[in-house]
């Protein structure tokens, strides 16, 4: 027959069927492992459809796993399963197997029966349920298989072919034997279980029981067939012999020998009408030719009480180039599978042998061309012309090359998980299944982009673009490995057929008229008229000169033109698509710059970029005479350009999305045949795309050289005006189109709990449910969102119904009532407005939170409106562009707050803001947006009571600024709250009057709410004077001091308070309001809040030079420190009793500035309860009316002797009397804040009550003393002293430390001893009597105690006393005495007593005269007699009766000297007298 044959269709995968996850299925056998007995393990696949509606079960064997059996089931009414039975056979399979329903048992849970053979020639029979009733892992139990062991019951050669239907499992052997098993049907043990057809057919015998008579060549295919309500069996052998045979009687009907070597036979299905049954033969012509041919047969059967059987000649098929993979028949097409593509003949046409055949491509081409595999130049022009469009952003190069493949690597149809998994491992990155089937689409661009960007150091273009090329050969080798194709599916009910590859299935489809302008070569333009072009003979002479215009343009800048195109509107920062095709006409023009050249220089290197430069130079003047050439054809062949220009418009009506009434309010729900349509969707976009933008190029690139082909300015301004507009309606038409079908959905942005719990959407709608789990994938793109929400077909609503699996050509219907409604929408009546279907489906996709998705539909909207010349009309006619603006300002927003961070974010708000500021402005925007349904994913707008323009204003800008709140985007809220207040006046003052209504609220309410909010959202994003204007432009009063609150605890709370009190804000008549916040906070907040706010109110009023005011908050916070320091722990009481001491200090410093007169401050207002809560003693205590210095004073000393023995761990609390208690005074004395008890004892006690006090202090101090000494201390001079053992305490270290002592309060050193005389010679002036309470305390403690030498001083007094004898003041010598005769001391007391006797005795001439005065000199006699006395007593008693006279002899002799010299004196002063 003729080799010719034209391209028809192409395949469709199925989207998601390369996703399927299997269940792990288990035989076990019960016999032995067995050498080889049948064809050994080879790539196979078939499918069987089984019932009505038909469902498909498909089965493949890999050689790879040879053990291996994959069943999928699947329906045209649901979605293709993700679930996979994978059974595990004991043995290696035989390329064979047989699904069929279970006719034997209906009802018992075992719909289908599956039969398959082992190279061991074990085989089986299992009965299958639906593969979702399995779990994973499962071991088959015994009951639902059967096992048959062939070589149990024959003895022949090994098999080479079977077959198995219902009941029946068959056999052929090496032997020429043919075999048959009642499998199923009878038990192995019963009679006629096994039967064998033989030439002898009038009765069966058991195998080898008699001899088979003639030999016969080896069974080489063996195919049943019902036929007439027969089942027959055709047997090929390979010498050619082909008999029929009937199961039934096992007779046989028909016999034939062919003449050529044959390899294997096809049957197809028997035409009722004509009663034939098409028959397809591979074989070959003789043994050294190994080219392969089909020979197609029929055979004619005649069904009566004789079945004749006659066979027609055979039509030949030569299979020049590729593998025969499969045949299929039907009762009138003839399907072959090849390596290279899918052929299909027409057996109903009369002539065939000198016919064509119709071609259909397979997806290896199609991810060839995607992965820029199918040209070797293909890539690197995508990187020149990259450089070329991205003259500005040279930078931005690498991350657009690599935006452009990521996009086409994850396409449906490209994207493959097993295919990128492998491809990863090939570098070396290793996923887990959970970890890899978690990955969303962005989590797998950020895995390739990371491996391109490790690979392509150091990041240049053409590194980034090698690493791309190389993994995109991976891909594709993997690809093509991994997906190879096993067989074809064919549905003869409905035309269907398809392909089963090793890793998915696809569905092939007719081509669409513009594709087969496209892919086909056009030698006759007589041809277009098949396409439905009703051109006329010249007309088709013009087009076709054209579309070779078209073609040369498209070869010179290659397919790469079009991916930069597509990919402009998603680069960052946007690329418009003007500008793109502006470059590429340059590149047309002139060919690339010079900034290209030096580029391929560094990166080529010199002599490769010269050769390039060389190439290209030549290529573009080629193409630059080409097309001239074509060009003046062209324009000779119409006569004039009008005429050609009216050819392209009328050939651009054919690009235009056909428009198909959608009437039908079906639902389409989500299924395979939802998948294909998707899927070949965006087939026929891509090519209507870029066949569209060629046509622009051509028309922009005939305007640049227009004069040299001599067009004329009318001609020019045609394309211009009308051409150039229309084409780009429709390339944007096909982008938006292409996009939708191909870019796969975003993942869902759960927020909250409540987000979450709302997409689990519990009901009974399992396909709604299950997108949330599909959304973010890659094989779920945009378009299942918008197909589930589409509705069919009027014309055609036979597919809703349908439960088969579409015909080829019923597919390209589907894919046009879908392409209809994403442009057209279903209503019937033509909209006037550029997209008005857009908002449709913006509104579908943003109920689905497709943000991104939405951006880029409507911005490609925005765009277009901006270009169309007749923009206002679009606004006016029913507000379109203000619904899409308002939706893209909703997707914006969106974004803004899900997705972006930073800078990033900002932009998207700014963007949004102007959407929103735009729609509000377009006319026809209030009765458009009103129109928006509810429910549809955005915030609900309610406008219908505004009237005016206005009021409708006024209320968008409203819901526009609380929009902005929500998602905390003060600074737009700000905005639209201020361009609300603008519309007030006017939406008041509407002429109609309907303003006041409207508004139901005065001016004043509504402007205060407005600047409220102006307030708070400038107070959020900290512009503190701005929100300090709108505070005070505010009119509502209540308002204003609601702000006002609001700004001083903000303030408060930010660390912004020193704006109160720097005079930078006037706070003009609100001065004490401010202050009555800054009260009331301070009296509701912890002290322990930074700033405090008593010390902010204590700043402003002393920057105001408010002193008695200041005085007054700063002593609140001192009496508050109070009250809870009574209840802190250790550390944190030191720490609040030193800031109420800064407090107190504070205070009395406060006060020190103003007049003495009016030097006080009032009581705190709680007062009282601050006294009942910290002093419940008190209660009974009137206060004072005032508070001045002198209180503040003394509750500062407190303070300090509590703070400080709180350092050393001393618990002591005020117990709020005017006089503390002495056991103050004790403590402090107890811990060494010496200085601190004599200043509360000077300050709170006076008079004998201070003398008291102070004696007890100084015993004490004495105390201490006395328990840090060991043996005595003389006192004298210097040769009697023997120092001062101190004793051992453990009280020394709690005592004697200065450790916890401030050293202003322990300046004299560590000494008791040194303390005491310190002390005492520092406050003997307040009490004279002091050094005798010291030493009583000391002699008391311990008679034998040696007092110091300068206490014993302070007795002594000076030189000068001791000529006048014992006489002094309360610390005399005589008291001194006294204690030593007390105590019984009477040596220090002699001593003393004699010391004196001397003194008076020995007084220098010039004293003499005092001591001759009456009383000048005096002695305490009592005490001496006392000492005289006891003196007396010890010598009575026996006690050192010698020392005792020794003393008594010394004071006597001194005593009589004293005596005698003062009876001189008496005589000496009488004498004088009478003198």
């Amino acid at each position: 027959m003729s080799n010719r044959s034209v391209l028809a269709g192409m395949e469709v995968p199925i989207i998601g069927s390369d996703s399927v996850k299997w269940i792990q299925l288990t035989v076990t056998s019960t016999t032995p492992s067995q050498p080889p007995f049948a064809p050994p393990t080879e790539d196979a696949a078939s499918c069987s459809v089984i019932g009505t509606p038909p469902t498909y079960l498909i089965w493949r064997i890999h050689k790879s796993q040879p053990r291996q059996l994959e069943i999928l089931e699947f329906c045209d009414t649901k979605e293709f399963p993700r679930v996979g039975l994978q059974i595990q056979f004991p043995d290696a399979l035989s390329p064979f197997a047989v699904i069929c329903e279970n006719e034997m048992r209906y009802g018992s849970g075992y719909p289908y029966i599956l039969y398959a053979l082992t190279v061991s020639g074990v085989a089986y029979l299992i009965k299958l349920k639906p593969s979702l009733s399995y779990a994973s892992s499962t071991v088959l139990p015994q009951t639902e298989i059967m096992e048959l062991n062939v070589k149990l019951y024959a003895h022949y050669e090994a098999i080479t072919a079977a077959a198995a239907t219902a009941g029946c499992f068959m056999i052929g052997g090496n032997d020429g034997s043919v075999g048959c098993f009642q499998f199923g049907t009878l038990d192995p043990g019963a009679p006629g279980f096994v039967r064998e057809l033989r030439n002898d057919a009038g009765f069966s015998r058991l195998w080898g029981l008699m001899s088979r008579g003639s030999t016969i060549a080896a069974v080489q295919s063996l195919v049943i067939a019902k036929v007439h309500g027969r089942e027959l069996v055709f047997v090929l052998h390979s010498d050619g012999a082909l008999s029929v045979w009937d199961l039934l009687s096992c007779g046989k009907i028909f016999n034939h020998t062919f003449r050529a070597i044959h390899a294997r036979l096809w049957v197809g299905e028997a035409n009722s009408e004509s009663s034939t049954i098409p028959l397809a033969v591979l074989c070959k012509s003789n043994l050294e030719i190994s080219m392969e041919m089909v020979n197609v047969y029929r055979l004619h059967i005649s069904a009566g009480d004789k079945i004749n059987v006659s066979l027609e000649p055979s039509i030949n098929i030569s299979l020049d180039e590729g593998g025969l993979i499969d045949v299929r028949l039907t009762s009138n097409k003839l399907w072959i599978l090849k390596e290279d593509g899918l052929e299909m003949q027409d057996l109903s046409v009369a002539n065939v042998g000198g016919g064509e055949s119709n071609c259909y491509a397979l997806q290896e081409s199609y991810v060839a061309e995607q992965l820029f595999q199918s040209s070797e130049h293909s890539s690197d022009d995508l990187l020149w012309l990259s450089h070329s469009v991205l003259s500005s952003l040279k930078d931005q190069v690498s991350s657009f090359v690599s935006s452009i493949f990521i996009r086409r690597l994850l396409l449906c149809g490209v994207y493959q998980n097993a295919v990128l998994r492998a491809t990863l491992q090939d570098y070396n990155k290793h996923f887990t299944d959970t970890e890899f089937y978690s990955l969303t689409v962005d989590g797998l661009k950020k895995e390739i982009l990371s491996l391109i960007e490790n690979e392509g150091f150091p990041g240049t273009p053409v590194s980034v673009l090698r690493c791309w090329k190389t993994f995109c050969k991976r891909y594709f080798h993997n690809w093509c490995k991994n997906g190879a194709p096993c067989g074809l599916l064919v549905d003869s009910s409905t035309g269907a057929v398809g392909l089963i590859r090793k890793n998915s299935i696809s569905l092939f489809r007719c081509l669409e008229d513009i594709e087969l302008l496209v892919y086909s070569s056009f030698e006759e333009y007589g041809d277009l008229v098949n396409y439905g072009f009703e051109f006329s003979k010249s007309e088709l002479e013009v087009l076709v000169g054209m579309l070779r215009c078209i073609s040369n343009v498209s070869l010179q800048l290659g397919r790469a033109s079009s991916a930069i195109f597509y990919e402009s509107p998603f680069s960052k920062p946007n690329i418009s698509s003007q500008e793109v095709v502006l470059q590429l006409l340059k590149i047309l023009d002139t060919g690339f710059n010079s900034s290209i050249a030096a580029l391929q220089r560094s990166e080529l290197g010199t002599d490769t970029s010269w050769e390039k430069e060389v190439a290209d130079h030549k290529r573009l003047r080629k193409f630059s005479a080409d097309m001239f050439l074509s060009l003046h054809s062209l324009c000779s062949k119409a006569t004039t350009w009008g005429k050609v220009l009216d050819v392209i418009e009328r050939y651009l009506k054919f690009l235009v999305p056909r428009k198909v009434v959608q009437k039908s309010k079906n639902e389409i729900i989500f299924d395979v045949k939802s998948a294909v349509t998707v899927q070949s969707t965006s087939q026929v976009a891509k090519v209507m795309f870029e066949s569209a933008l060629d046509v622009l190029l051509l028309l922009n690139y005939m305007v640049n050289i227009s004069g040299q082909i001599h067009m004329l300015h009318d001609d020019v301004s045609k394309i211009q005006q009308e051409l150039v507009p229309m084409i780009q309606e429709v390339v944007t038409e096909w982008h938006i189109i292409y996009f939708l079908v191909t870019t796969p959905s975003e993942a869902p942005a759960f927020e909250d709990f409540s987000s979450q719990l709302s997409s689990l959407q519990i009901d009974s709608k399992v396909d709604k449910r299950s997108w949330n789990e599909k959304l973010g994938k890659c094989d779920f793109p945009l378009a299942f969102i918008l197909l589930l929400n589409s509705h069919g077909s009027a014309e055609d609503r036979s597919h809703l119904c349908s439960t088969s699996l579409p015909d080829p050509s019923h597919i390209i219907s589907l894919v046009r009532d879908f392409t209809s409604w994403i442009i057209w929408g279903s209503t019937e009546e033509e909209s006037s407005a550029f997209f008005s279907h857009s908002t449709e489906l913006a509104l579908v996709l943003l109920k689905h939170g497709q943000f991104d998705a939405v951006q880029y539909l409507l911005s490609f909207v925005d765009e277009h409106s901006r270009k169309e010349k007749t923009s206002a009309s679009v606004q006016s006619v029913d507000g379109h562009l203000s619904i899409c603006l308002h939706l893209l300002g909703c997707c914006l927003l969106a974004q803004a707050q899900h997705k972006l961070y930073g800078l990033p974010k900002e932009q998207k708000v700014c963007e949004a803001v102007r959407c929103f500021f735009r729609a509000a402005s377009t006319q026809g925007a209030p009765k458009a947006l009103q129109s928006l349904p509810v429910g549809a994913g955005l915030p609900y707008l309610e406008c219908s009571n505004c009237q005016s323009v206005a009021a409708w204003k006024l209320h968008y800008y409203q819901w526009a600024m609380q929009l902005f709140e929500q998602y905390n985007l003060s600074e737009a809220a700000s905005q639209f709250a201020l361009a609300a207040l603008e519309q007030v006046d006017e939406a008041l003052n509407a002429e109609d009057g309907s303003g006041v209504d409207q508004l139901q609220e005065s001016s004043n309410v509504v402007r205060g709410r407005l600047w409220a909010n102006v307030f708070k959202f400038t107070l959020d994003l900290n512009n503190y004077y701005d929100a300090y204007c709108a505070m005070i432009s505010n009119p509502d009063e209540e308002s204003k001091y609601i702000c006002l609150r609001r700004f001083v605890i903000v303030l408060y709370e930010r660390g912004a308070v020193q704006i109160l009190c720097n005079g930078q804000l006037p706070f003009i008549g609100l001065t004490e309001k401010v202050e009555q916040e800054l009260a009331w906070k301070a009296l509701h907040s912890d002290t322990s809040a930074k700033p405090n706010p008593f010390k902010l109110l204590y700043a402003c009023e002393m920057h105001r030079h408010n002193w008695r005011r200041a005085a007054s908050y700063i002593y609140m916070y001192s009496a508050r420190l109070r009250t809870e320091a009574a209840v802190k722990d250790y550390q944190h009481r030191s720490l609040m009793l030193q800031e109420r001491l800064n407090g107190l200090s504070a205070a009395i410093n406060a006060l020190h500035l103003v007049n003495p007169a009016y030097a006080w401050i009032d009581p705190i207002p709680d007062q009282s309860s601050l006294h009942r809560e910290s002093y419940p003693t008190a209660g009974d205590q009137r206060l004072q009316p005032y508070i001045d210095i002198e209180f503040l004073e003394n509750e500062f000393v407190l303070a300090s002797a509590e703070y400080l023995l709180s350092l050393a761990n001393v618990k002591w609390t005020n117990t709020g009397n005017k006089k503390p208690s002495p056991d103050l005074v004790n403590l402090l004395v107890q811990s060494n804040l010496y200085d601190t008890a004599f200043t509360v004892l000077l300050k709170f006690w006076r008079g004998s009550e201070l003398k008291r006090q102070l004696e007890k202090v100084f015993a004490q101090m004495s105390m201490k003393c006395c328990s840090n000494t060991d043996g005595t201390l003389l006192a004298g001079n210097n040769n009697h002293m023997r120092g001062l053992l101190l004793k051992s305490s453990k009280d020394e270290a709690v005592y004697g430390s200065v450790d916890i002592v401030p050293p202003p309060y322990q300046s004299m050193g560590n000494s008791h001893w040194e303390t005491l005389e310190f002390y005492l010679e520092k406050y003997k002036g307040f009490h004279p009597r002091l050094p005798v309470a010291v030493a009583e305390t000391l002699l008391s403690s311990d008679s034998e105690v040696e007092l110091p030498l300068w206490l014993v001083r302070l007795f002594k007094g000076g030189r000068r006393e001791c000529t006048l004898g014992m006489a002094g003041s309360e610390s005399s010598p005589a008291s001194l005495l006294q204690l030593y005769v007390d105590y019984g001391r009477y040596a220090e007391a002699t001593n003393l007593l004699l010391e004196y006797f001397d003194s008076v005795a020995s007084v220098r001439p010039v004293d003499l005269i005092h001591r001759k005065k009456a009383a000048g000199v005096w002695f305490p006699y009592t005490i001496i007699e006392r000492l005289w006395y006891r003196l007396g007593e010890m010598n009575s008693s026996g006690h050192m009766i010698d020392h005792c006279e020794k003393l008594k002899k010394l004071i006597e002799e001194s005593l009589r000297n004293h005596l005698n010299l003062l009876k001189v004196d008496s005589e000496d002063v009488l004498s004088l007298q009478q003198s």
